[in-house]
């Protein structure tokens, strides 16, 4: 009869284990994909800033090495990411491909300008930014007109950072829950070893040798869940990109390796704190109160 009822126990304490280590890789998870939601939309917000453009228009008389030099000194600003030397014809045939029609056949000649088109680094496409950029520009005597779209960069903006905030707020959100979450879960299987703490205090055991075994079970606890949920938000990456395959321009490896970081590290945290907590809950409790 003892036999059974020590295997009865070991099988329940199992299933109760295996039951939190879920528990903790099911939050984990969700904290995991907002976390790649965050760096996904970080990395949109990136990119369409950087897409930005910026028309360099030249004087009619300047010569193609000196709109190259410019480029040159325009590739060296800090805030230009990068630029494209457009020529006459290259902008015919932009124009073209827009107009769907050969609009020099009709006209007899090509009234378009060489031009420079600039992408500015994501942290300098704003209006203030882009305005005291394009001032600098008009100064030198090569640039004849400098144009972009100031209404859509300022919409822009003001839409990205809304979406922004959104995020971190839901981000806020669903990590204090989450904590809360796990907490309980480890409450709850520290629950069921109440009496199994009782007895070794009982006995004589100091607290730090009780609370060992327990908060490395919990530490372990919450790096396997960790670990479950990391496997699982790598498969839906995949899938992710299988399904959209241009999501792989917004990929940044080392941001998913800070994310997944961070998920083994709030795993292991709040498993190992909510453990501790738990049995120093249970070490102060009298033994008529194990039973409420």
């Amino acid at each position: 009869m003892e036999e059974f009822e020590a295997s009865s126990s070991a099988k329940k304490t199992k299933a109760i284990y295996i039951s939190t280590v879920f528990g903790i890789a099911m939050v984990l998870l969700m904290v995991g994909l907002l976390g790649l939601i965050l760096v996904h939309a970080n990395n949109l917000s990136r990119y369409v800033k950087e897409n930005i453009v910026v028309n360099v228009y030249v004087d009619e008389t300047t010569r193609e090495t000196d709109v190259l030099q410019l480029q040159k000194q325009l590739d060296s600003h800090p805030f230009v990411k990068q630029t494209q030397y457009v020529s006459k014809e290259l902008a015919a045939r932009k124009m073209q491909k827009d107009l769907g029609e050969d609009f020099i056949k009709f006209l007899g000649v090509n009234p378009l300008s060489e031009s420079i088109d600039v992408y500015l680094k994501a942290e300098h496409a704003n209006n203030a930014d882009i305005a005291a950029f394009k001032a600098e520009l008009l100064k030198n005597p090569l640039v004849k007109e400098v144009n972009y779209q100031a209404p859509l960069v300022d919409k822009m903006n003001q839409n990205l950072a809304s979406i922004t905030l959104i995020i971190l707020v839901f981000a806020g959100i669903f990590v204090v829950v989450s904590v809360a979450l796990i907490n309980n879960t480890i409450r709850l299987a520290i629950y069921s070893q109440r009496f199994l703490i009782k007895s070794m205090q009982l006995v004589g055991a100091t607290k730090s040798f009780i609370r060992k075994p327990f908060l490395l079970y919990g530490i372990w606890h919450g790096l396997l869940g960790a670990l479950i949920a990391i496997i699982i938000l790598v498969g839906t990456l995949f899938l992710a990109i299988k399904q959209i395959p241009d999501l792989v321009i917004l990929q940044n490896y080392t941001e998913f390796g800070i994310v997944f970081l961070g998920v083994v590290g709030l795993g292991v945290l709040i498993s190992g704190l909510s453990t501790f907590l738990a049995v120093n809950r249970f070490l102060r409790l009298k033994i008529y109160d194990l039973y409420r």
